[in-house]
């Protein structure tokens, strides 16, 4: 038991410290004053969003960017409530409104963000969810990254707005923690992650993959498994833009049934990667997790084991403490790794439930029920 607790404690340090070496040697991006001249399409997948859509598109209206070089296209996915009307509300040329070309039971986010780059005219496609709130110069410094570094297909942060409660507070850490591994992960080149959220790639890079063609019926991935399949043709031009002027703010699940049904969604996808080298992360690192309820139950038969137990929550905590604080320098939420040693137990369970629910159960995402 022994050898085995210190072989996993030995691994997982030194792919913890990897991700933080390649966070570290990853630059961060400061745009230009003057913005390029690319066209820009912005796509947002919406789907009974009348609370929060407004929000976005004001927010997108007051970009820096030259209003003459993109456009704002709402697809409405089948709302029930009064999305449509909202943005019909707006006069403005640049926002449009579009539908799935497909009915209703039959429709998804990947339809709906298809239907969007096919009704779409801009070179550059950025892509964000209706509840997400970006800085005034998100598209100029994207726009400025994709002209400057000839990419593809570009990942960029996201970060959960305020921390009012405990769930928030998790919500946050472990969302942190992910966006930390995505930014290593890409600028090492060794994973294809991403967060939908905050997503940009050549509209013509998107055809030229035939789209979600092939990941069409799996109801999660319209990020990650793109991401992998533009990867497959542009190896050295999929990149992450470390910049906070890029950083997209969102709401954290209000309750902990809707943050495990959202964790669930996002696991769901993990079968369906193509990508060994992300799956075989996986596989360790949900053992890893597995192992503390191996420590726990051994302690729990011997009490002497008590100190195996001990040795993994302070050495797990440490690793992943020290990676994470350089991140969370980067959010500016430093005052978050306060609770970090306090959640661990919490996040190792969540970890192993979530891990097996998502393999074998269902999920319900805006009234669809999932497989």
């Amino acid at each position: 038991m022994l050898l085995l607790t210190l072989c996993f404690l030995l691994f997982y340090s030194a792919l913890i410290g990897y991700y933080y070496y390649h966070w570290k040697k990853l630059k961060a991006y400061e745009a230009p004053a003057n913005p390029p001249s690319v066209s820009v399409s912005v796509i947002v997948a919406a789907r009974n969003e009348e609370q929060c859509i407004g929000r976005l598109i004001e927010s997108l209206l007051h970009q820096t960017y030259p209003k003459d070089l993109f456009e704002i296209i709402i697809v409405n996915d089948f709302s029930t409530d009064a999305t449509a009307n909202v943005v019909g509300s707006f006069s403005n040329k640049q926002v449009r409104l579009v539908h799935p070309d497909t009915q209703p039971d039959q429709s998804s986010k990947k339809k709906a963000i298809e239907a969007g780059i096919n009704a779409s005219k801009g070179e550059l496609v950025l892509i964000t969810d209706a509840d997400c709130l970006p800085q005034k110069c998100w598209i100029q410094t994207i726009a400025s990254f994709y002209k400057e570094k000839g990419a593809v297909f570009m990942a960029a942060p996201v970060k959960f707005l305020g921390q009012r409660s405990v769930l928030h507070i998790f919500q946050s850490l472990d969302f942190m923690m992910l966006q930390g591994i995505t930014a290593a992960s890409v600028q090492a080149g060794t994973h294809s992650m991403c967060n939908g959220a905050n997503l940009a790639y050549q509209r013509q890079a998107f055809f030229d993959v035939r789209g979600f063609e092939g990941i069409d019926k799996i109801a999660s991935g319209d990020d990650m498994l793109l991401m992998y399949k533009i990867w497959k043709q542009h190896p050295a031009k999929v990149m992450y833009i470390k910049s906070r002027d890029v950083i997209m703010q969102t709401e954290p699940m209000s309750s902990w049934k809707a943050f495990f049904g959202q964790r669930i969604r996002w696991s769901s996808k993990a079968t369906y990667y193509d990508d060994y080298r992300i799956t075989m992360v996986l596989l360790f690192v949900y053992l890893f997790n597995l192992l503390f309820l191996v420590l726990l139950g051994a302690t729990f038969f011997n009490i002497s084991n008590g100190w195996m137990l001990l040795l993994y929550l302070l050495m797990k905590t440490l690793v992943e403490g020290i990676f994470l604080y350089a991140v969370s320098r980067f959010y500016k939420e430093e005052r978050l790794m306060l609770y970090f040693p306090l959640m661990q137990p919490l996040h190792i369970l969540y970890t192993i439930v979530i891990g097996f629910i998502s393999q074998f159960g269902h999920y319900e995402w805006k009234g669809r029920r999932t497989k």
